[in-house]
């Protein structure tokens, strides 16, 4: 299986034992071919992305974390217990970067969202606390329609006030709803509590199981 799982008072958690840097490439052509199937995350610039993957791996610095977004410039790729390759995408919407810089960052993203083969799934990061943002929308929807498949993560869902949350999340899901039929699956997470470890990583596993007996 494609993620370690041990089973604990009936129910499955994911346990990760090892996590290895393959590398960091400036394009799709440059990454090393492997079997290993790839899941990308990437999300607008101060989503919560490094924090996310630190708080997936259980491990505490293995994506940058900064209080200055932008920091992620390259395909990053790391290998997860010898078994799928989590890749690290530069964040959109950095309005502090050059404008020629924004362009060459969302090419090489949208190149190699188009152009891994072993890419499964693409975990597209939205920020809970905040209205659904235009680049967002548009990413989202550039993705719908060049059939690359994605799953939503709701993050910094922590910092939602308790009087929000049951409006907050359908709030974005509504907006969202005006150009699609239906949704992907959707995840909540926090960094901070750890909620949505379990369920993004146990699907990663499902899907990396499914995959391995076509």
């Amino acid at each position: 299986m494609h993620a370690k799982i041990a089973k604990n008072l009936g129910i499955f958690k994911p346990m990760i034992n090892d996590v290895a840097y393959i590398g960091s490439y400036p394009s799709v052509t440059k990454i090393p071919s492997n079997a290993m199937p790839q899941y990308a995350f990437v999300g607008r610039s101060n989503v919560g992305k490094s924090s996310l993957i630190n708080m997936l791996t259980d491990r505490k610095a293995l994506a940058r974390v900064s209080k200055q977004p932008g920091k992620t410039q390259m395909i990053n790729l790391f290998a997860v217990d010898n078994a799928w390759c989590l890749v690290d995408l530069p964040g959109y919407g950095y309005a502090k970067q050059s404008k020629k810089m924004r362009n060459s960052w969302n090419k090489m993203v949208r190149n190699y969202l188009l152009g891994s083969n072993q890419l499964q799934l693409v975990f597209c990061l939205i920020d809970s606390n905040i209205p659904l943002q235009t680049n967002d929308l548009e990413f989202i929807n550039w993705m719908g329609s060049n059939q690359v498949p994605f799953a939503i993560v709701y993050t910094k869902i922590d910092r939602v006030r308790k009087s929000k949350r049951p409006s907050q999340i359908p709030s974005i899901r509504r907006s969202l709803l005006e150009y699609w039929e239906k949704l992907p699956p959707e995840f909540q997470a926090s960094a901070i509590t750890k909620q949505g470890r379990d369920a993004i990583l146990n699907y990663i596993a499902d899907l990396s199981s499914a995959q391995m007996k076509k």
